[in-house]
């Protein structure tokens, strides 16, 4: 029951109110009254921080309010085990209050921090100029839920609080208090200041296995975990019978065990043979040893020559095929019933594409491409064979050399790949090697073939060609070289666009950036960059055909000012932050920005991305943390945003990306890259903090 009541304080310590009426204290009518020091045990109506109380209310038959059982705290008002978990130093604080009469209440907030075995320790003072340093909320129905949001600055992030909560209804006050509530302020990701130094290569890239899609019809498809796609559709291919009806083919098989362990073999050898001449020249064990694990002088690629047969590699710039297998060759007489002679060879292939002069020497863009061919045997009756290996290309600026041939040791082994019968053993390499040089404009990619045309000195006129496929089918075009002048600050080059290139962000230099990108890869719904989903950003590059409102080409500060426009300001954070800008994520250079016009994650306005910032902890570490900013979305990030802004660090913001390699990876619009934060990547949910890792 409500009653009126007067407002002047009315809970005066006894002894004080003996004192008055005795007329012991002198001139104490003139001054305030003053509230007791309370303590822990202060009941509600001791505190009386919503109003004084009317006892009269008891009288009249008025019945006091109640707190309801389970008070919470929030965003998002989800606990972890008994303590509620808090996205925001801004905390809402809840109970839900009833009265028996039927009058509205309001409920009076109370935060205490905790000691080690958590029992309250020591009062927040969460309201500053008032008596009692409480929150006190609006009066809300009987049977409602009361709450109030604690002004920025008065909690903490890490800190593990209690509170609790006392009902009034304007007249009466509950004798006792709610139950208490843990709850502690959890950041998304937490990180200390940036490290001076860091051994993280941001351009560093991994060497992965490819599957072909066009191996040529000898040659089975495989899929990415090494099943068979298809099936080869035409082993052996013949030519046209020579003058006496006989008749030459050829059959390629996949690498099987045998020509798996002749490499092997031949890799092992050619180790030994360059350590023994090393050591011969006086070199010492480890410096021979050194020698022996380098590339031969004839390769073309040098990261792979001893890498397992039967899977092909690839990098941005370079392949290496070694998928191939072998082909038999197989003489025929008139008949076609009888197999006069075979000839065995192993094969691989190569292609190498040069981003820039500095890498190829030349002012053309260029890429060239090599074969190895290692001759296993040859019958006698065949005399010797001749191998011609045919490129094919659709370049329409192109000129490709005649291709040359040397032998194991870069020496000039003439004008063909030729093998006497007699003089055949797996050390006897035939490597050809051609130059392509692109002088065109613009950019162009360009699709290749390749095939093989056996002789045999048996014979004056038969011959038979294999294929080896081509550079991909259409949609994938996996080893089709492009070639451009677009890219600024690069000369004309050359790469391979299939494969998709990954940025390391150094999160020991930019923990807080690392720390923001890492949490919306994992909640953003196309996860854009995130290796872990396989989901590719792509970059928007300077070739792309989008106008922006004045006619001119589309730029990412186009995209940024859409996701970082005017609805945006600056979080009220720790002085230790520092300066700090609005950070986009997807950035703005990709087509998987919310600025960007036909992006999956296309906003009107940054407002409608997650909105986070950067803060300091308070739980006596260095460490900094991503926490929500709920001004304005008032429980937080949803999950299901497509975009999201934050306030970071303004160095962090505007160097996480300084470097990344556009010249040497020749990045035209729409090439996709990945993003990892390898210091995050540890962390599989966002369900619990991250808490990041140092990296070397």
């Amino acid at each position: 029951m409500r009653l009126s009541y007067l407002p002047v304080w009315r809970h005066v310590v006894a002894g004080t109110a003996l004192a008055l009426l005795a007329g012991t204290v002198t001139g104490a009518a003139a001054a305030a009254p003053v509230p007791p020091a309370l303590g822990l045990d202060a009941s509600p109506a001791a505190v009386a921080a919503a109003g004084p109380q009317d006892l009269a209310a008891i009288a009249a038959g008025g019945v006091r309010p109640v707190s309801g059982k389970t008070p919470s705290a929030g965003p998002k008002f989800t606990k972890a085990g008994t303590v509620w978990k808090v996205i925001t130093p801004q905390v809402v604080l809840r109970n839900t209050v009833t009265d028996a009469d039927g009058d509205t209440a309001n409920l009076t907030f109370q935060v205490y921090t905790t000691n080690a075995d958590g029992t309250p320790k020591a009062q927040v003072d969460l309201d500053g100029a008032g008596q009692h340093g409480v929150l006190v909320s609006p009066f809300v129905a009987s049977g409602g839920t009361a709450k109030v949001t604690v002004p920025y600055g008065k909690l903490k992030p890490g800190v593990l609080y209690k509170f609790r909560t006392s009902a009034f209804d304007g007249s009466l006050y509950e004798t006792v208090w709610s139950p208490w509530a843990d709850f502690r302020i959890e950041p998304y990701v937490k990180f200390p200041a940036p490290q001076t130094t860091s051994t993280i290569d941001p351009t560093a890239q991994e060497i992965y296995e490819f599957t072909r899609t066009d191996p040529g019809p000898a040659l089975p498809t495989m899929t990415a975990s090494g099943t068979v796609k298809r099936q080869a559709t035409q082993k052996r291919t013949c030519g046209q019978a020579d003058a006496d009806g006989r008749q030459l083919c050829i059959e390629l098989s996949p690498p099987t065990a045998a020509s798996q362990a002749r490499a092997k073999e031949r890799a092992e050898k050619l180790r030994e043979a360059e350590e023994a001449k090393a050591r011969k020249a006086g070199k010492s064990p480890a410096a021979a040893a050194r020698d022996a694990a380098a590339a031969p002088l004839v390769e073309l690629v040098d990261w792979c020559w001893d890498k397992p047969v039967g899977k092909d590699y690839m990098s941005r710039s370079e392949a290496y095929l070694k998928n191939i297998g072998s082909a038999t060759i197989v003489f025929l007489d008139a008949d076609k019933t009888a197999e006069i002679g075979f000839a065995e060879f192993d094969f691989e292939q190569r292609l190498k594409a040069y981003p820039n002069k500095n890498s190829s020497g030349s002012d053309f863009a260029e890429f060239d491409q090599a074969i190895s061919i290692v001759p296993v045997s040859v019958d006698a009756v065949l005399e010797g064979v001749t191998l011609k290996w045919d490129v094919g290309s659709t370049c329409s600026s192109c000129v490709t050399s005649n291709v040359k041939w040397t032998d194991g040791q870069a020496n000039d082994a003439g004008p063909t790949a030729y093998w006497k019968a007699s003089e055949v053993h797996q050390y006897a390499y035939r490597w050809g090697r051609t130059t392509t040089t692109w002088s065109g404009t613009g950019k162009e990619t360009i699709d290749l073939g390749w095939s093989v045309t056996a002789t045999v000195d048996a014979s004056d006129s038969s011959s038979a060609t294999a294929s080896f496929g081509t550079s991909g089918i259409e949609q994938v075009r996996e080893l089709a070289p492009r070639c451009d002048d677009i890219v600024k600050g690069s000369a004309p080059g050359c790469v391979l666009p299939y494969f998709k290139t990954n940025w390391t962000l150094d999160t020991n230099k930019y923990p807080a950036a690392g720390a923001y990108y890492w949490y919306m890869q994992q909640v953003m719904p196309d996860h854009a960059g995130s290796r872990r989903w396989d989901s590719l950003m792509h970059y928007l590059g300077p070739d792309t055909p989008l106008k922006n409102s004045a006619g001119g080409t589309w730029t990412s500060n186009n995209s940024r000012d859409r996701v970082c426009d005017n609805t945006w300001s600056v979080h009220p954070s720790d002085a230790s932050v520092g300066s700090v800008d609005c950070d986009e994520f997807a950035m703005a250079s990709t087509h998987e920005s919310g600025g960007y016009p036909n992006s999956v994650n296309k906003v009107t306005s940054g407002s409608q991305c997650a909105q986070l910032y950067t803060d300091k902890m308070g739980d006596g570490t260095a460490n900094f943390g991503i926490l929500a900013d709920t001004r304005k979305a008032t429980n937080g990030p949803s999950g299901t945003e497509r975009c999201g802004r934050a306030a970071i660090s303004s160095t962090q913001n505007q160097q996480a990306f300084s470097g990344f390699p556009v010249p040497s990876w020749r990045m035209l619009d729409g090439d996709g890259f990945f993003l990892t934060m390898p210091g995050y990547e540890h962390c599989t949910s966002t369900a619990t903090t991250c808490t990041w890792r140092k990296i070397g």
